[in-house]
């Protein structure tokens, strides 16, 4: 009906990354005049924003474009669209085309800026547009941006992954390290002062690799120098870190920076050499160990989480009774856990002694069972302790119950008014859980 307003829908699969590339295109879309709905049914653009990392992501697009059939078929103006990481991967975008003719639009990680003339293209000249670029030498900046309201956002300061573990697509299809300029991310984090963000959390694949290609100087410790002195902000938050790539530079600035949280999210994977070494990780359990004693030694209150697989190939019993050692020796905060499952394009995919499914539900299960009862015990050394929560909303369950999160990156909650929300409350801890800590304001 002419005069109403159009309206766009995307649907996010995968990490943070993937949902501040959303937030991208949702600016862009509205940018020509579309609103965002939730929507399906009312949608004149529906976005599938693709994760090809495991294979469970992959089958839930594929199921999701079956169903889209039937709303094409009884809206034929509608465009359905497909971008991220999947249609990066050789022969995606063919085999969307054969099997999917419903499907009017695919885009990948590197020309996400070009959606708007994509789909003036197709409204225009009725026809399907599929592009996808094998790699971008430059990142647009400036381009807008719709974020949720709120207090905390996903600021991008890295693009793409130089590490190549075997058993990873990321650097197939978000492409090499590009880091943004210092002074792009400072301008964009001062504008969402403005705007009444008060946290933020840098994004990239290895963060920790930030500035190597700018040859300016500048690298992720001066980042966080740069963002810490920026007035009205609160708190800074970062991932992902390659322990590779991790320096005691990162270390110092983490304690040096008032407003950059402590809390380190430091991926081990694994807890073998033998296997350390299969997926190309580029260090040892021993340098791993020696990175958390310095962590630790320079903050003693810093929160620890991390990334685990099990299962990979040639994982022997030895080897996963190395990873929990590992995991007791540490004493993660939080862990997740996965298990290996093979990514078309990977080195790992084709190698010998792929573990039987069997074997990787139990080693996984063991492995949460652990975390889980480590990180009850280190919630428990909290009780008693008062805490610094940035109050981020409710409990959808429980009225009158504020939640936020501290410092260290723990979920918080505790009795109070909605006049709360967007403050730093001090709450005095009264009781330990699994996933959280409850108290009251002190």
């Amino acid at each position: 009906m002419d005069g109403e307003p159009k309206r766009a829908h995307i649907v996010t699969f995968g990490c943070q990354m993937n949902e501040s590339d959303s937030e991208l295109m949702a600016g862009l879309l509205e940018g020509m005049g579309y609103e965002c709905t939730d929507a399906l049914d009312r949608a004149d653009v529906i976005l599938l924003n693709t994760c090809c990392v495991r294979e469970t992501a992959e089958n839930k697009v594929w199921g999701l474009l079956g169903r889209l059939k039937k709303l094409k078929h009884d809206r034929p103006d509608l465009i359905i669209g497909v971008s991220g990481c999947m249609p990066q991967q050789a022969g995606v975008p063919a085999d969307i085309k054969r099997r999917f003719p419903h499907v009017d639009l695919v885009l990948g990680t590197h020309n996400r800026h070009e959606l708007p003339d994509m789909i003036t293209r197709i409204r225009s000249q009725r026809v399907r547009v599929h592009e996808v670029w094998e790699a971008a030498e430059t990142l647009p900046e400036g381009l807008p941006v719709r974020r949720q309201g709120g207090i905390r956002a996903w600021v991008p300061v890295i693009h793409g992954c130089n590490n190549f573990c075997t058993y990873c697509i990321v650097p197939f299809v978000r492409g090499r390290e590009r880091s943004r300029r210092p002074e792009s991310v400072v301008e964009e984090v001062r504008a969402l002062v403005k705007q009444g963000y008060r946290e933020v959390t840098l994004l990239g694949q290895n963060v920790n690799s930030y500035g190597k290609d700018l040859g300016n100087g500048v690298d992720f410790a001066n980042l966080l120098y740069l963002l810490n002195e920026i007035e009205g902000l609160w708190r800074v938050r970062y991932m992902t870190s390659h322990p590779r790539d991790f320096n005691d530079r990162l270390i110092e600035a983490v304690a040096a920076c008032e407003k950059v949280c402590e809390n380190f999210h430091l991926p081990a994977q694994a807890g073998s050499n033998q296997v350390l070494r299969r997926m190309n990780r580029g260090y040892t359990r021993e340098y791993y160990l020696d990175t958390v004693h310095s962590i630790r030694a320079k903050i003693s209150e810093a929160g620890l989480s991390t990334d685990l697989m099990v299962g990979f190939p040639g994982e022997t019993e030895d080897d996963f009774a190395q990873t929990l050692d590992l995991v007791r020796q540490v004493r993660y905060d939080q862990a997740f856990t996965f298990v290996y499952n093979p990514r078309r394009g990977t080195p790992a995919a084709g190698m010998p002694e792929q573990v039987p499914d069997a074997v990787k539900s139990q080693r996984i299960q063991e492995l949460i069972a652990l975390q889980k009862e480590i990180s009850l015990e280190n919630n428990r050394l909290s009780e008693g302790s008062v805490l610094e929560v940035l109050v981020e909303g409710t409990a959808e369950d429980k009225p009158g119950v504020l939640t936020g999160r501290c410092r260290t990156n723990k979920q918080v909650a505790f009795p109070g008014s909605e006049e709360r929300i967007g403050r730093l409350v001090r709450v005095a801890i009264d009781k330990a859980h699994l996933a959280f800590l409850s108290g009251h304001e002190d």
